[in-house]
């Protein structure tokens, strides 16, 4: 067998191995692992598709959270995984901001992962506790003018899109209210629930029950048009801010290197547990958006994201301290 022969062998074992891996996949658990806290809306996500996942793929399927540093942790780990396809990281919006902010390349998101497909987008909430003496957004910006940096705002630490909106919202109404940062997503509810912080901006799914119960007051929506959830929370533009708009995404990754046939299979039985009937009417009643996408739809939208965002970090002179 001359030099030529071999290597023409070695790739076509390369090629048969792939095949026969990606047709015995799965042959055991899958792990997700969950960059937020248990509880945030971006977990309650994931652990939706368990259920669908689990049967389509017919094998366990479960959901390790590790938390922290606006959702770097869990990347860091997931980026360290082999890329088998057994384990998942459900990245979000944080993780591309990381990119945009981190000098480290170990997890970007365009990187050292294959985007799989988009699992949620949703608008976010401006809430306060009732002790803010606002009923309504104009007045909530009548107070922060009159008194500057008296008025708190929850964000998920350095980069993370409740950072980005809050500054956005004080760029635009010209007003000063302090950022208090949180080390997770959705770490600050607690806080802001026992009005130890005095705004933030959330999921509808994670806060409507707040809302309805009078533990928190709704003052907009981020989205262009109302959220069905929350028919009676007006826009952050009919509120008084227009212009103001941002999304909370989240999505499923694979380690770079995963092989073509495996990462096909996960994107298909991924759109296959969100495009449900009960998932499409959990949406419409919860606020948000399903998404199913390809690999490559997804991967565009991401990298349109990091420019649409690169721009405010910089327009805010967000930095590393």
């Amino acid at each position: 067998m001359n030099g030529i022969t071999r290597a023409m062998f070695g790739v076509l074992s390369c090629v048969a191995a792939f095949a026969v891996h990606a047709q015995a996949f799965p042959n055991k658990l899958i792990k997700i692992i969950e960059p937020a806290g248990p509880g945030s809306a971006v977990d309650v996500f994931a652990r939706q598709l368990i259920p669908g996942l689990t049967e389509s793929l017919g094998k366990p399927v479960i959901v390790e959270n590790r938390a922290g540093a606006n959702s770097a942790i869990g990347a860091k780990e997931a980026a360290r995984a082999a890329p088998d396809g057994y384990t998942i990281f459900h990245g979000n919006i944080n993780n591309a901001l990381n990119d945009l902010l981190l000098p480290e390349t170990c997890c970007r998101l365009t990187e050292a992962f294959i985007p799989l497909t988009r699992v949620t987008s949703t608008p976010l909430v401006m809430v306060v506790h009732p002790s803010v003496p606002a009923a309504n957004l104009k007045e909530y910006m009548a107070l922060a003018k009159a008194r500057p940096q008296y008025l708190t705002f929850a964000s998920g630490g350095l980069g993370a899109i409740t950072q980005l909106l809050g500054e956005k919202v004080k760029s635009a109404a010209g007003i000063a209210v302090r950022e208090i940062p949180y080390k997770a997503i959705g770490a600050e509810l607690p806080d802001l629930i026992a009005g130890h912080v005095m705004t933030a901006y959330l999921a509808p799914v994670v806060v409507a029950q707040y809302i309805q119960s009078g533990k928190l007051r709704a003052l907009g929506v981020s989205s262009a048009t109302r959220v069905p959830a929350l028919p009676n929370v007006p826009t952050l533009a009919e509120a008084g801010l227009p212009g103001v708009e941002a999304a909370g995404w989240n999505g499923f990754f694979v380690p770079a290197g995963t092989p073509p046939e495996i990462v096909k299979r996960l994107q298909v039985e991924t759109a296959k547990a969100l495009n449900t009937p009960a998932m499409k009417n959990d949406a419409l009643t919860q606020g948000y958006e399903v998404g199913g996408e390809s690999s490559e739809e997804f991967s565009a939208f991401i990298r349109a994201e990091i420019v649409k965002w690169g721009k405010v970090i910089k327009d805010s002179n967000i930095k590393l301290e």
